[in-house]
């Protein structure tokens, strides 16, 4: 009997193992090498309440089947789809590309099993890889550690490959109700990484978020935005690159470089595309910490938009609308929980509520923090809040107003 995966290639099976096929198949493969046309699953991991958001760029970005699944967005598509997904998606944290599954009731049978994966069409035996596997109790194999050691054992013993708790390319296993779910990162560093900021701020916001609370904001690149407490300039740099069209992942490398099916010379034609256009809006941010400002405009520099760009030193109250068009302002003032005392915070929200509600009639206001207390002390008109965001261990959300009369 012969068990044919989602693609081309056979897994042989003894005729005496039949009936324990046919109730569970011993492997199912997903994703072939880059000759294949065959879509295969492609999991974007998101932070917990960004999830519609992160749905709703993949669809704007044309990837197929985009579905809201536990912890991220699932979409179809090949390996050309896992690379433009690292380069393209601003709201992604990685990209799992799911290569494929070992059903296993015990580690012995896993053991086997692990050695059959045809590793090498995925790995190279020159790169490093660390294995990860996250198991429950629905499962026979409940022990993650040992099921570690039997992935790690199967891949260095069948393709060569070192161990390396350091490495960039990691294996994923999920196992649930005795179906080991393999994945591989294909990202590296979190994709928050841009690669063109290397001064942040005492508390910075991530760029997936920042960029995932702007598109929640109504956000698409066709207005200005000022942000008043801008930090290392994460608000201000994102909404800059959006107007300009320039694609987030341009300046980094990701895992997917080091695999086995990796193509370099269709990976730079991929590249190549999309690198941005000249926009006439202008982004605004300002701090009362005189060295955060350098760092915001030294980060802007390297990120190719301190043309559009402009970070000044000044406290809160000294804000002034800028001229032309209305638009967002968005601010990640501290909080208790993240930086500063609680208490002390009240009357800095206060005056930038005050500010700008004096000072920035037609514009829209996001205010993204994890106290209510806090955002009620601007006294601003805030609209229905939607679901908390994971950060740093802190719930937080993001509070916005229509236009501001």
């Amino acid at each position: 009997m012969r068990v044919f995966c989602h693609w081309s290639h056979p897994v042989s099976v003894k005729a005496t193992t039949r009936k324990k096929t046919v109730a569970a198949l011993v492997i199912y493969l997903y994703a072939g090498g880059m000759t294949t046309e065959t879509d295969f699953d492609i999991f974007l991991v998101a932070a917990p309440g960004t999830e519609i958001a992160l749905r709703n760029e993949a669809n704007e970005l044309g990837f197929k089947a985009a579905k809201i699944s536990p912890g991220g967005v699932t979409i179809r598509g090949t390996w050309g789809e896992v690379w433009r997904a690292n380069l393209q998606l601003r709201g992604a944290a990685r990209v799992l590309a799911r290569i494929g599954e070992i059903r296993a009731f015990h580690l012995a049978q896993l053991d086997k099993r692990a050695r059959k994966f045809p590793w090498r069409d995925f790995l190279r035996a020159d790169v490093p890889v660390k294995v990860e596997v996250v198991t429950n109790k629905k499962s026979k194999i409940y022990h993650a550690g040992a099921a570690i050691q039997r992935f790690e054992k199967a891949i260095t013993e069948e393709l060569g490959a070192p161990i390396s708790a350091e490495a960039d390319v990691r294996i994923k296993v999920r196992i649930d109700d005795n179906l080991c779910i393999i994945s591989v990162d294909t990202s590296g560093e979190g994709l928050h990484k841009r690669g063109h900021k290397p001064a942040v701020g005492k508390a910075p916001m991530r760029e997936n978020l920042a960029a995932m609370f702007l598109r929640q904001c109504g956000y698409d690149g066709s207005e200005p935005v000022v942000d008043p407490m801008c930090g290392s300039g994460t608000f201000v740099i994102e909404a800059a690159e959006i107007a300009m069209g320039m694609i987030p992942g341009r300046s980094r490398s990701f895992a997917f470089e080091q695999l086995a099916n990796f193509d370099d010379a269709t990976w730079q034609k991929v590249r190549s595309e999309g690198q941005g256009a000249e926009t006439e809006l202008r982004f605004f941010g300002s701090d009362r910490n005189a060295g955060v400002v350098d760092a915001a405009t030294t980060n802007a520099e390297r990120a190719g938009v301190d043309g559009c760009t402009n970070f000044t030193h000044h406290a809160v109250s000294d804000l002034t609308r800028p001229d032309g068009p209305p638009g967002l302002v968005i601010v990640n003032p501290p909080y208790g929980g993240r930086i500063g005392n609680k208490k002390l915070l009240f009357a800095l929200y206060g005056a930038l509520g005050k500010t700008l509600s004096a000072r920035f009639s037609g514009w829209r206001v996001g205010i993204v923090t994890s106290e209510p207390g806090l955002a009620k002390a601007t006294d601003l008109p805030f609209l229905p809040t939607g679901a908390p965001v994971a950060h740093g261990g802190i719930k937080i959300r993001l509070y916005q107003t229509a236009r501001l009369p």
